[in-house]
């Protein structure tokens, strides 16, 4: 775990101002701390995106090499775990895009309930959240979340299991702080008409 340090100038830096130092030295023991840090939180954000299990350790894995090779872009202004997402978020949109002609753009279209591409719907086979729910209202939880678009469960994922701020989502997923907003407010509506036994949202 970083700590505060006091350098030579007086001036304490923080562990997001540390990070960033040490990325611009690609130093081998920051990053390997990272990873021990936030791969879980990563892996399960990107189950959270795709909706499911495959593809996912791929995407992790690349989205620490970008960490190494763009580290210099990062300058400990903003959480390191936001700045982490974006990249994950952007190599997911790529993948989706190339693999099934999926988007996770911010249109209207896409923002519509009737829109939600069919692999994101409800199957025979549990969801990877259904899978990792270890009791009965957890497993109800997870399936009614996987029933949901991949923007609304980012959305309330970001922000209810991470706790991000409405300002550090917005600049994960690239949408204003309205937007994002609306998506949780949404996402929470359509999430209870599913646990309450609705299967789709107005």
């Amino acid at each position: 775990m970083l700590e505060h340090t006091t350098t030579w100038t007086g001036a304490v830096q923080t562990d997001t101002e540390l990070i960033a130092l040490g990325l611009r030295g690609r130093d081998a023991t920051l990053l390997h701390d990272l990873v021990e840090r936030h791969q879980y939180r990563l892996v399960r954000y990107l189950i959270y995106v795709l909706g499911r299990r495959d593809h996912v350790d791929d995407l992790a894995q690349e989205t620490w090499m970008r960490v190494v090779e763009r580290g210099s872009s990062y300058n400990g202004k903003s959480p390191f775990q936001a700045w982490l997402f974006t990249i994950a978020r952007n190599l997911a949109i790529d993948f989706l895009r190339k693999k099934k002609g999926i988007s996770l753009d911010s249109s209207e279209e896409m923002e519509s309930e009737k829109s939600a591409p069919s692999e994101f719907l409800v199957s025979a086979d549990p969801s990877p959240f259904e899978l990792a729910a270890r009791t009965e209202d957890a497993a109800k939880l997870a399936k009614s979340m996987a029933a949901l678009q991949p923007i609304y469960r980012e959305a309330l994922l970001l922000r209810f299991q991470e706790s991000f701020s409405l300002e550090e989502i917005s600049k994960t997923v690239g949408a204003p702080v309205a937007t994002v907003s609306s998506r949780i407010h949404r996402g929470l509506a359509m999430l209870k008409i599913h646990l309450e036994g609705g299967s789709h949202a107005n």
